[in-house]
């Protein structure tokens, strides 16, 4: 029997500030006060309290937070742990690195790929002043373009958010900033709608009626136009938010989607492995104090848990869901019970089976909530 495959995410709860839509485990520090080497020592002394010894390490990703902050000898050393623990790794492996345009450039992302990182995901979000004074980010357009081109002929693979769904964000305005973004020769783009998240600065100016998103109409519009344009620019719509030259879409992402499990590390940080899911506290002084007993949460997945995730995870991507796979890993057949519902979804034109996969035409892929809610 072969090695099973995991991936490894690791994050990094430190930013230099909170942005107001961000609900992520974060806090806010002045740079001198990142502690570089003693985070890369606690998370190698979590390492030693978790068993992955007999797995195949197929990704590392290095979320937060801003993981650009780190001092790269210190990144270098965590992902050193991490690769040595594992008992073999894949031979392509994707290493990926958060990063804020203003923490990133051409020297630093020299480090990083000296250091074994092979992928950037650069925080763009947009590269218009106004709307990025909106969403309350430290760089400006210009900062934002500079970091990309900055980085693209350093490293290997290259990928920038971009967001749409503002305030007065027309679906022009979203095709402009594509542009003007692809012109940088990156070869992958995460474009996502802004959400409100309710224990955000976002969130409380919505509760008090002083924000509100775009009409649906709008994102609707926004999200087809801006596929075409990915599309006229060689670019595949591999995932609801995600657009890649062929063989540029994030391994370690795909992993996830198909129902692969993750080793999480830091402070904040969620794993599921083998069906067990923890979480990690997400306090980073907490987490320095005890990282080999940082876990604050964990909940045994059910087989039938694992298969609805899967139906909401991997109906995003245009591969679908492998059925005979996904009855492998959970011993439950995905079609048992859903047999009315998926013949209804068949007949609307909302589902395709080839074979054994299920998939969700792109032109549908705006309506994944509810067909995903009639499978559950």
């Amino acid at each position: 029997m072969g090695q099973a495959a995991a991936s490894a995410y690791v994050h990094f709860p430190w930013c230099l500030k909170k942005c107001p839509y961000c609900d992520f485990a974060s806090a806010a520090v002045r740079r001198a006060e990142v502690p570089h080497q003693a985070y890369a020592d606690a998370l190698r002394r979590e390492l030693d309290a978790r068993d992955v010894r007999g797995r195949r390490l197929v990704s590392v990703f290095f979320g937060g937070g801003t993981p650009s902050l780190w001092d790269p000898r210190a990144l270098g050393s965590a992902l050193e742990a991490i690769r040595g623990a594992f008992a073999s790794e894949a031979p392509d492996l994707e290493v990926t690195v958060e990063c804020n345009p203003t923490s990133i450039d051409a020297e630093k992302a020299t480090a990083l790929r000296e250091a074994g990182v092979s992928r950037l995901s650069l925080g763009v979000q947009s590269v218009d002043d106004g709307r990025l004074r909106f969403l309350g980010r430290l760089h400006d357009a210009a900062g934002a373009l500079a970091a990309l081109e900055a980085v693209v002929p350093v490293m290997e693979r290259v990928s920038a958010d971009l967001m749409f769904g503002m305030p007065g964000q027309t679906a022009a305005d979203f095709e402009v900033e594509i542009a003007r973004v692809l012109a940088t020769g990156v070869e992958h783009v995460s474009a996502y709608a802004l959400t409100i998240e309710p224990d955000t600065q976002f969130g409380a100016l919505h509760r008090k009626g002083r924000l509100t998103l775009a009409p649906e109409g709008d994102f609707a519009e926004t999200f087809e136009r801006a596929r075409a344009a990915f599309a006229a620019a060689g670019f595949e719509h591999y995932e609801v938010s995600n657009h890649a030259r062929p063989g540029r879409s994030s391994r370690h992402n795909q992993h996830y989607w198909r129902g692969g499990d993750y080793l999480g590390l830091g402070a904040g940080a969620v794993g599921t492995l083998d069906g067990r899911r923890y979480k990690n506290d997400p306090r980073p002084e907490r987490y320095l104090a005890r990282p080999d007993a940082a876990e604050i949460f964990e909940e045994h997945l059910s087989p039938d848990d694992r298969v609805r995730e899967a139906l909401m995870l991997g109906l995003r991507t245009a591969e679908g869901i492998a059925l005979d796979a996904l009855e492998a890993r959970t011993g439950l057949d995905p079609r048992a019970g859903r047999e009315v519902a998926v013949a209804r979804r068949i007949a609307r034109g909302d589902l395709v089976e080839e074979g054994a996969r299920w998939l969700v035409p792109h032109a549908r892929w705006l309506h994944l909530d509810g067909i995903v809610a009639d499978l559950f």
